[in-house]
């Protein structure tokens, strides 16, 4: 199963809430469950090098189903994952991307936030993600 593009469309809206809330301008992507672009968001004044990496975040967090923070600690000097970041196209292992789950489990996509601090982005991917309803 995949993400609608209407909840991908409300997944995208509470993140873009979330970013003006903090007053930071975000590129909000969200793909579905075969890691396809589904709905894109750039915000007024939102950094042109993270449209890249929001999209690219949001990929990462379905290729290999979990937050990007959580690989990006897999694939420091001397990790099990060292490295991964060169693989697929280019990755991105800091936070800022989620996959988002349907009720039983299943992933059905991911969202990925660029445009403020990592801090920053996974907070507003989080907003989007708690937004995520089936």
């Amino acid at each position: 199963m995949d993400i609608t593009l209407q909840q991908a469309e409300t997944v995208s809206a509470a993140a873009k809430q979330k970013a003006q809330e903090i007053s930071v301008p975000m590129n909000i992507a969200i793909v579905d469950a075969g890691a396809n672009l589904k709905a894109f968001h750039r915000m007024e004044n939102a950094w042109l090098g993270s449209i890249d990496i929001a999209i690219k975040k949001a990929k990462t967090a379905r290729f290999f189903d979990m937050p990007t923070g959580d690989l990006g600690k897999a694939s420091q000097p001397g990790g099990s994952l060292y490295n991964i970041e060169v693989s697929n196209g280019g990755l991105i292992t800091f936070p800022g991307g989620i996959p988002i789950k349907d009720a039983s489990g299943q992933i059905v996509g991911a969202i990925g936030v660029s445009g403020g601090s990592v801090e920053q982005d996974h907070e507003v991917a989080e907003a989007g993600l708690a937004a995520f309803k089936q």
